[in-house]
């Protein structure tokens, strides 16, 4: 871990209105619903980033696994024990495909299934198996809003879930039992989540790869000239690090052209950094023109160092699979030439099209309407239109 840094991202996952962002609220005080047209909607639309520090009592067991800095047994003062970013995904289709892609920011997951309704609802089948297929290994279940059902019936659902579980291929898979509204566990989850994730290991070595999952304009309107901030980054590092003082390239950045600048400050929710490496959130201050990162416009964009970022392509060549559980009926057609589809990279999308498709192969050949920074062999997904919108359909791998 570096200076102020999460040790780990885990991802919330499961079926819309099951209590994910109640969850986070629960284990880290904050909403990650901070947009106000989110607030509104009441579903996480974008990616939210919660950081915390969980503490361990020095006296306490299991109880004294907390996210305050008092022992509410003992009235001990705690111990940092574990620093853990939690990922909100969002809960409806149209943005499943991100975290199918997007595997590299997050390291394990936690299932949110609501007691009160049947297991698995459609939503959770989706995310289960994204969480499958982006090879996250480690899961936990938390099985919320058991204050709104009787004993037997929380019986009754456990033991669907873990027939469901075994279903998609994850068996001795912790099941917590939750109320995230009353705070009923909150310490049986917190030990789980800080002792059955265990923190990657990385190289910090390789070359330098962020992928973006937001970008601000932090000045106020009207600001005068001379103290206008340059343009904020926020992302994931997956690979290498980054230090005040750097030079950095934002690919594919606009117009076909790289975006170049200079690293000015970095930051946490933990405090300001000198250098950074993967891990978290991590809001980099630039030299850029604040009106290139304002609502969101670089989200998708990969940073590197410069001259470092491969060049960007438009056309691809992808192994595709689908998820067959996935394939309503309208989406079990054959793909044809000239099909739209759209293309998850990391944390950014594209639209393109099936330019040729191999016979008697999964080999597709696909044009991006957008360029973008691909390497060879990175996994991707694809969404296809089916009668009631865009649906993830499959993932694929990149190939020469």
């Amino acid at each position: 871990m570096m200076g102020s840094q999460s040790e780990i991202n885990i991802g919330v996952i499961g079926h819309v209105d099951h209590g994910k962002t109640s969850l986070t609220k629960m284990l880290t005080g904050k909403w990650t619903d901070t947009h106000s047209e989110e607030l509104k909607r009441g579903i996480s639309i974008r990616l939210g980033y919660a950081d915390i520090v969980f503490n361990k009592c020095p006296n306490c067991g299991i109880e004294g696994y907390i996210n305050n800095d008092k022992c509410p047994n003992c009235s001990s003062k705690a111990e940092p024990y574990k620093r853990v970013s939690f990922v909100d995904s969002p809960g409806h289709e149209s943005l499943m495909a991100t975290m199918l892609s997007g595997c590299a920011i997050i390291n394990g997951a936690i299932l949110v299934v609501a007691a009160n309704e049947t297991c698995p609802q459609p939503r959770t089948v989706e995310h289960l198996l994204a969480a499958k297929y982006s090879n996250i290994e480690k899961l936990i279940v938390v099985q919320n809003k058991i204050d709104l059902v009787t004993e037997e019936k929380a019986k009754e659902n456990y033991e669907q879930i873990k027939i469901f579980l075994k279903e998609i291929g994850y068996e001795n898979v912790p099941i917590i039992p939750v109320s995230a509204n009353h705070g009923i566990n909150k310490d049986v989850l917190i030990y789980a989540i800080t002792n059955y994730f265990e923190s990657p290991k990385y190289d910090l070595k390789k070359n330098l790869k962020m992928y973006v999952v937001r970008s601000f304009d932090v000045n106020r309107p009207g600001a005068e000239i001379e103290k206008l901030i340059g343009g904020v980054i926020g992302g994931t590092i997956v690979e290498g690090k980054l230090k005040i003082g750097d030079s950095i390239e934002i690919a594919p950045g606009m117009d076909n052209k790289y975006l170049t600048a200079k690293v000015l400050s970095l930051n946490t929710e933990f405090g300001k950094l000198e250098e950074a490496g993967p891990g978290g959130l991590i809001a980099i201050g630039t030299s850029l023109d604040p009106s290139i990162s304002q609502n969101d416009k670089l989200k998708g964009q990969i940073v590197g160092h410069l001259n470092e970022l491969p060049k960007p392509r438009s056309e691809l060549n992808i192994e595709l699979h689908t998820i067959d559980r996935l394939l309503i009926d309208d989406m079990k057609k054959p793909l044809i030439i000239k099909e739209p589809l759209i293309i998850t990279l990391g944390t950014g999308t594209s639209l393109g099209t099936i330019s040729s498709i191999k016979p008697n192969s999964n080999m597709i050949k696909f044009i991006m309407k957008n360029p973008a920074v691909v390497e060879d062999d990175q996994k991707i997904s694809l969404s296809r239109r089916s009668s009631n919108g865009w649906r993830l359909y499959g993932y694929g791998f990149i190939r020469k």
